[in-house]
C-alpha cells in the first residue's frame, strides 16, 4: 500500500509516525527491547502526548532474526498465526557495548545504536551489512479511512533483486512490483495468486538474504514501487512481526526459511510418473475412462495415475463424496479394475458442501459450517449453489470431514486434488474466534493438512500426496501443489512457470501444471511442446476443462513425444528422485530457477524461461511453433542429454528443434544415475543402472553418486574416478553390478 506523494508529502487522510530515537532498551541474555520515540525528544515535556513503539528483536533459529514492532500493545489477539514448527528460543546472544547493542544468531546479527537516529543494521559474521532499516522503516501510519497500518521498510542495495512472494505469474524479478498477499481464484493471467507466500528472497552481487513477515493476513509490499531504493511492507494491525534470514547463498536462505516453517514431505515415487484426468466439463463414465486407459496402454504411453475430476459427484452436490450412481454404479469395482492395471486412483474434492447435498443439512445440525455475525449459516451461490464452508477451525469438523474421505480411501482412493480454498468470506464467525482477515489467506492451510493428516494415517508415511491449488506459508509440508487455470498458448505456458519458479523460491519443493492448459483446446503444437515441458517437470499430469488431453486427440505425433519423454523420466527417476529426497531434506526444490545453482551469474539471476531440474539438468521448454528457442548456459562443457552433444559455456545460444528434442543439458562434470525401467516410475532402479559420466567440472577426481530406495533411504552408492586421461572407473557395493557408463540416454 502506498503512503507517500513521492519523496516529500503524505498521500491526502495519511498521518505517519516513524520510530526516530531510542528512549530505552531492555537486554536480556538472548534477546533485548527498545523503546523508540516518533520524534526528537529534547526536553522532558516532549515525552507526552506521544506514541512509542515497542522493537523485539529475538531469534527463533539460527541464523534468523526476528522484529516485532507494536504500538498500542492491548489488542486481543485473534489468530490464526503461521505454524512455525522449526522455532526454538534462547537461540540468540546478546551483547551491549556502550551505545551499541547486538543481538548475533548464527550466520547473522542485528546491530543497534542507541545514541544514534533509528537504524537496525543487520550484518553478517565478518560485520558487513547485509540489510537495513532506516529513518522510515519502522512505523505505522492511519489513513482517512481510520484504518491503522504497520509498514516496515528493508533498504534495496544496488543490484539487488527480489524474487518469491508465492506462485507470482507477474515478471520473475519482483523489483518495481506492487504485491498484496490476498488469496485469489484469477487464473495464471493476472496479478492475482493462488499461493500467497509472504517470504521474499533477495540476491545481489555480494550475496543473499530473505525476508518472511510472519503475518497470515493481507500484507501489502511495495518493492521498489514507491520508495525505489526500499522494500516495505505493511499490514492493518497493531503489531507487525517481520525475520530476516541469512544466507550467504540462496540455497542456505531456503534451507534456514524451511527449517522454520516446515520441509515438504517427501512425496511417494509412484506420483512422479504420468497422470490423466477425465477433464472438467467432458463427458465421462466407465467406459469412458476404460477408453482412455487402453488407449494409452495400446500406444505404449506409460501411466501412473487416473484422477477423477468434479463430475464423479452428482451435479449441485459438491462436495457430497459420493460418487454419481448413473454414471458410476460400481464404483468400488470400477476402482479395482484400474488398480488391477497397475494404476493409482485420485479424485477431486474442495471444501465447500453445497446446499443439494445431504451433508449439508449434517454439517449444519452439528455446527461444522462458518457462520455469519447473526449466526446464519454463510452461504452464496458462486460455485455451488447454495454452498457453505467447512469449519476447519472446529476439530470436530476436521474429523467429520476426514471420516467422509476415508470411505472413498476405503473404496480404493489413493490420493486427493484438493481444489478451491482461495474465495473464503471475511464477514464470518470462526469456530475458534479466528480474525477473518487473517483467516481469509490461512484457511487453506488448514484445509490440506487436514486432508494431508488423513492420507499419511491411512496410507503411511511417505505415500501421501496431494494435488493442491491453494497455499499459504508452510504449505509445502503438504505436496504436490499445481499451478491453477491457464490458457492452452505457449504464452500461458510461458506464465505458468514464471509462476513455479516463484513458487519454488517460496519454499515449496514440489510443482505441477495442466499440461496443455486448462482453459481451451491447445493447438497441437502447443500440446507436443507443453508435454515436454510437464514431463521434465516435478509432477506431470494431463487435464484440461472443456476438452480432453489423451495424447492421440492431437495426432499421431503427439502420442510419440507423450511415450517419448514419459519412458524418459522413468529413466531419471533414480536421479530425480534423489533430487525429492534433497528437497524433502534441506528445503532445496526439485525444480528451481537459475539463481540457485549459478548465484554468481548475473545472466542467471533473471532467466524466466529455463531451470534446473535438481542439481545438474538444464531444460529450456520451447515456447514456439516453429520450435525456435533461446537459452543460456552457464560457464562449462555441458552435454545435451539426448545426443549427447558438448557445448561450451558460458553461452546464448538460439537453436531449432523438433517435436522430438528440447534443449535439455548435463551439468559439467555431473554423474546422473539413470533406471533401464521405462515402464513406471516405481520401478526397480538399481537393474541394469547405468551413469551418464558428464565432461567438464574437475580434470580428475571422485564423484559419490547415491541412489535412493523408494522410502528416500540410501539403496546402493557408487564411486565414479576420472584419471588425468579421461578415463572413467566405477566401483560398486559389494553385491551390486558395476553400471555401463554412457554418454546420453539413446
Amino acid at each position: 500500500m502506498k503512503f507517500t506523494d513521492g519523496f516529500w508529502l503524505m498521500r491526502d487522510g495519511v498521518d505517519a509516525s516513524y520510530a526516530t530515537e531510542v528512549r530505552d532498551v531492555r537486554a536480556g541474555d538472548d534477546r533485548f527491547t527498545a523503546f523508540a520515540a516518533v520524534k526528537r525528544v529534547e526536553r522532558r515535556g516532549d515525552t507526552l502526548n506521544a506514541p512509542l513503539l515497542t522493537v523485539d528483536c529475538f531469534s527463533p533459529a539460527e541464523g534468523v532474526i526476528g522484529v516485532t514492532v507494536t504500538h498500542l500493545a492491548g489488542r486481543k489477539h485473534r489468530g490464526p498465526d503461521f505454524a512455525l514448527p522449526g522455532a526454538d528460543t534462547g537461540v540468540g546472544r546478546v551483547r551491549r557495548d556502550g551505545d551499541v547493542v547486538e543481538l548475533t544468531s548464527g550466520a547473522l546479527g542485528v546491530r543497534l545504536d542507541t545514541g544514534a537516529p533509528w537504524t537496525l543494521s543487520f550484518r553478517d559474521p565478518e560485520g558487513r551489512e547485509v540489510a537495513s532499516v532506516g529513518r522510515k522503516g519502522t512505523a505505522f501510519l492511519t489513513t482517512g479511512d481510520g484504518a491503522h497500518h504497520m509498514a516496515g521498510q528493508l533498504s534495496l542495495g544496488v543490484g539487488e533483486q527480489v524474487y518469491g512472494l508465492g506462485e507470482r505469474f507477474t515478471p520473475f524479478v519482483k523489483n518495481g512490483q506492487v504485491v498484496d498477499m490476498w488469496q485469489a481464484d484469477g487464473g495464471t493471467s493476472s496479478e492475482q495468486a493462488y499461493k500467497n507466500i509472504p517470504f521474499s528472497l533477495h540476491v545481489s552481487p555480494t550475496g543473499a538474504y530473505g525476508v518472511f513477515v510472519d503475518h497470515p493476513g493481507r500484507v501489502s509490499y511495495e518493492i521498489g514501487s514507491e520508495s525505489v531504493g526500499q522494500m516495505q511492507f505493511s499490514v492493518e494491525d497493531q503489531t507487525l512481526t517481520y525475520y530476516v534470514v541469512a544466507g550467504p547463498e540462496p540455497k542456505d536462505v531456503l534451507r534456514r526459511y524451511t527449517a522454520l516453517t516446515g520441509r515438504p514431505a517427501l512425496p511417494p515415487a509412484w506420483s512422479f510418473g504420468l497422470w490423466l484426468t477425465t477433464s472438467f466439463t467432458t463427458q465421462y463414465d466407465e467406459a469412458t475412462v476404460t477408453k482412455f486407459v487402453d488407449g494409452m496402454a495400446e500406444r505404449d504411453i506409460p501411466l501412473s495415475v487416473f484422477h477423477f475430476d468434479c463430475f464423479w459427484m452428482r451435479e449441485y452436490q459438491w462436495s457430497d463424496f459420493a460418487w454419481d450412481p448413473d454414471v458410476f454404479p460400481d464404483p468400488v469395482g470400477m476402482l479395482a479394475r484400474l488398480k488391477e492395471r497397475g494404476l493409482k486412483i485420485s479424485v477431486w474434492i474442495n471444501p465447500y458442501i453445497a446446499q443439494k447435498s445431504a451433508l449439508f443439512d449434517e454439517a449444519a445440525q452439528l455446527g461444522y459450517l462458518v457462520r455469519t455475525a447473526e449466526g446464519d449459516i454463510w452461504q452464496w451461490d458462486l460455485w455451488q449453489a447454495g454452498m457453505g464452508l467447512v469449519d476447519f477451525t472446529n476439530p470436530d469438523a476436521c474429523a467429520w470431514f476426514q471420516a467422509k474421505l476415508k470411505v472413498l480411501l476405503d473404496q480404493g482412493v489413493d490420493c486427493f486434488k484438493t481444489d478451491f480454498g482461495e474465495r473464503i468470506p471475511t464477514d464470518v464467525v470462526w469456530h475458534d474466534g479466528s480474525d477473518p482477515e487473517r483467516m481469509h489467506n490461512y484457511y487453506t492451510h488448514l484445509y490440506n493438512k487436514v486432508v494431508f493428516d488423513l492420507l499419511e494415517k491411512e496410507r503411511g508415511s511417505g505415500e501421501a500426496v496431494l494435488f493442491a491449488r491453494s497455499a499459504a506459508a508452510g504449505g509445502q509440508q503438504f505436496p504436490v501443489h499445481w499451478g491453477g487455470d491457464c490458457w492452452s498458448s505457449f504464452g500461458a505456458m510461458a506464465e505458468s512457470l514464471r509462476g513455479g519458479l516463484s513458487l519454488s523460491l517460496s519454499g515449496f519443493g514440489f510443482w505441477s501444471h495442466d499440461i496443455g492448459g486448462f482453459e481451451g483446446t491447445p493447438d497441437p503444437a502447443v500440446f507436443k511442446r507443453w508435454l515436454q515441458f510437464g514431463l521434465l517437470s516435478s509432477h506431470s499430469r494431463l487435464h484440461g476443462s472443456s476438452s480432453y488431453r489423451v495424447p492421440w486427440e492431437f495426432g499421431d505425433e503427439a502420442v510419440d513425444v507423450a511415450r517419448q519423454f514419459t519412458e524418459l523420466k522413468h529413466r531419471l527417476m533414480p536421479y530425480l528422485y534423489g533430487a525429492a529426497v534433497e528437497a524433502h531434506r534441506t528445503g532445496v526444490p526439485l525444480m528451481r530457477p537459475m539463481l540457485l545453482d549459478f548465484p554468481g551469474d548475473p545472466t542467471a539471476r533473471v532467466l524466466d524461461r529455463q531451470y534446473m531440474l535438481g542439481p545438474d539438468l538444464l531444460v529450456a521448454p520451447v515456447f514456439s511453433a516453429d520450435g525456435d528457442v533461446e537459452y543460456y548456459l552457464p560457464e562449462g562443457t555441458w552435454t545435451h542429454l539426448l545426443t549427447g552433444e558438448q557445448v561450451q559455456g558460458p553461452a546464448w545460444r538460439s537453436e531449432r528443434h523438433g517435436f522430438d528434442s528440447l534443449p535439455v543439458y548435463v551439468r559439467p562434470g555431473a554423474v546422473l544415475p539413470l533406471g533401464a525401467d521405462t515402464s513406471r516410475p516405481d520401478g526397480d532402479w538399481l537393474t541394469d543402472l547405468s551413469l551418464l559420466v558428464a565432461p567438464g567440472g574437475a580434470e580428475h577426481g571422485t564423484v559419490t553418486v547415491s541412489v535412493p530406495d523408494h522410502q528416500g533411504r540410501e539403496a546402493a552408492t557408487y564411486e565414479v574416478v576420472r584419471d588425468a586421461a579421461g578415463a572413467v572407473t566405477v566401483t560398486a557395493p559389494q553385491g551390486r553390478d558395476v553400471p555401463s557408463v554412457v554418454r546420453s540416454v539413446q
